[in-house]
């Protein structure tokens, strides 16, 4: 059964930076077809993907909201998948969800921002930026 657990969140002042963390397990974490990416949703809004990365192509993708602010990294021994963040912004406050899902690198691609093609998710963790 896959579990995805999240961590790392926390409150910042703009201009901060903060490292969210995505352990993953009960499944091969670096089964080539593996898709994972980061979900945010702030209160009022929708669920937007924001970054991701394919495990089989060892691509990464960036929303364009968060591009060279955000990076995606993981770390294989671990199982576990990181976002780190940078140069924060009140509007990066949101809950961060870590989502998985099996397909091919370009389907990752042009799926990453789409929740709907996500079916296994981990609880969230809060993000709040102060200004």
């Amino acid at each position: 059964q896959v579990r995805l657990v999240e961590s790392g969140g926390g409150s910042v002042q703009a201009g901060g930076s903060l490292r969210l963390s995505c352990a993953a397990s009960g499944y091969t974490y670096t089964y080539g077809h593996n898709c994972m990416v980061w979900f945010r949703q702030a209160p009022g809004k929708e669920r937007e993907g924001i970054a991701g990365f394919h495990f089989g192509a060892g691509s990464t993708y960036y929303a364009d909201s968060v591009k060279g602010r955000f990076t995606v990294s993981q770390d294989n021994a671990k199982n576990t998948l990181y976002l780190q963040m940078n140069s924060l912004k009140p509007e990066d406050t949101a809950m961060y969800y870590c989502a998985a899902t099996f397909s091919s690198g370009d389907y990752c691609y042009t799926n990453f921002m789409n929740p709907g093609v996500f079916p296994y998710w981990g609880q969230g963790t809060q993000v709040s930026v102060s200004s």
